[in-house]
């Protein structure tokens, strides 16, 4: 059966937290989640500083993408991909394409200068699937980061 790409509702919240789980164990990191749902709904429904589409099949929730609106002082607006993910029995079925496309042709409708994301630099399958979007994976550039 055929997966569906649509804008998250308030309602798939915790699938797409327990996705978020789900890829912090993929990224051996499960612990560094201090996010909850209700804030992710918070966040996603009345705060609004990020947005979420999820791909379905057969009324589950299988995959999810992150996104919201970053700037660069040199390009302006820009649209930053935090999270992609497909739980592993879905991948390999072209659910992630759909998903990685439609933040693509979000990003297009925006008008948007560029469209940034991180990944592992261990997660082969996923560096892959990125060299086959013919993305630039900039190797030199470090990440830099505060915790509060």
């Amino acid at each position: 059966m055929a997966s569906t790409i649509r804008k998250a509702e308030r309602f798939d919240v915790v699938a797409i937290f327990a996705l978020i789980q789900e890829l912090a164990l993929y990224e051996k990191a499960p612990e560094q989640v201090t996010n909850t749902p209700e804030q992710l709904a918070i966040d996603l429904f009345e705060k609004k500083i990020c947005e979420a589409i999820v791909a379905e099949k057969e009324n589950e929730v299988v995959g999810f993408a992150l996104y919201y609106t970053s700037y660069s002082t040199w390009k302006g607006a820009c649209l930053y991909l935090e999270d992609f993910y497909v739980i592993e029995s879905e991948r390999k079925l072209g659910i992630g394409q759909l998903l990685f496309d439609r933040v693509v042709q979000i990003a297009k409708e925006r008008n948007v200068q560029r469209m940034d994301w991180q990944v592992l630099e261990w997660n082969e399958p996923a560096i892959r699937f990125y060299e086959k979007q013919k993305a630039i994976l900039d190797p030199e550039w470090l990440n830099g980061r505060l915790f509060f």
